[in-house]
């Protein structure tokens, strides 16, 4: 199959304007944008054929042009990042079997994610899928942190039998009493999404629903149209995957990549 990765990128975000361009320093002691970092994940992975950066700023596509990503500009009324690749598929004219929603404050996706998610949907009936990981005691820990102190941290998912997305939440689900649990049941939702051509152009065609308004996760909408969208676990290796949040998780993003 060919497949295409688009990050969408905006810098009006409620919860943390400008984003995209928060420089995260590396091992090497060298900062880069947000969205540098995202756009060097999604290249390291084995298999595109195409990385976009979609955005409706002149200033992200300013940077990122800047280091060599390529570019579509997309409108302001994108609702979400779902819309937003949705929109700059249309624009740019692209064709592709797959489109890779990797967003764009995800820079700690691994590339064995990426891939791991295309080569299920080589065999999968599932018009979407998305990679969920199963937490270790630190990323459940970070969770219940953020809720305590109110803020909206990570997501994570719940599926059937066949790794079919039951639902999405901000909330940590399942309910899990603290202490000791081997396996942890929790698993953390992986901020990528893979579409099928006919899935985008639905998702183009459907209201925002209520579960999604609640919990402001564009996936809820596949779900509430009675859209399957396979789950597919991907194996961590011992790495912490983290995304950009809140500013409090720029510290956090930092250690594991000081870690090389």
């Amino acid at each position: 199959m060919k497949t295409v990765i688009i990050i969408p990128a905006r810098y009006a975000s409620s919860r943390y304007p400008g984003k995209p361009l928060v420089g995260l320093r590396g091992a090497d002691g060298v900062t880069k944008p947000l969205i540098q970092r995202s756009w060097e994940a999604a290249k390291a992975a084995r298999g595109i054929a195409e990385v976009y950066v979609a955005t409706d700023d002149d200033r992200i596509a300013d940077a990122a042009r800047a280091f060599g990503a390529e570019v579509i500009m997309t409108s302001s009324d994108a609702e979400n990042g779902t819309m937003r690749c949705a929109e700059a598929v249309a624009n740019a004219g692209l064709q592709a079997d797959l489109f890779i929603n990797l967003q764009g404050d995800a820079p700690l996706t691994p590339p064995w994610f990426v891939e791991a998610l295309a080569k299920a949907m080589e065999t999968s009936s599932a018009a979407c899928a998305t990679p969920v990981v199963r937490c270790d005691a630190q990323t459940v820990s970070h969770f219940r942190e953020d809720r305590r102190h109110g803020r909206v941290g990570g997501t994570t998912a719940v599926f059937d039998t066949n790794m079919r997305a039951l639902y999405f939440s901000k909330e940590v689900i399942p309910y899990t009493p603290e202490g000791d649990h081997d396996p942890i049941p929790v698993f953390h939702h992986v901020g990528i999404y893979a579409y099928r051509p006919a899935a985008l152009a639905a998702y183009q065609g459907w209201k925002m629903g209520t579960l999604e308004r609640m919990e402001g996760l564009e996936q809820l909408r596949f779900l509430e149209n009675g859209m399957e969208m396979a789950c597919v676990e991907v194996d961590g290796r011992g790495r912490v995957f983290w995304e950009l949040n809140n500013p409090v998780d720029v510290e956090r993003i930092e250690s594991v990549l000081a870690k090389g």
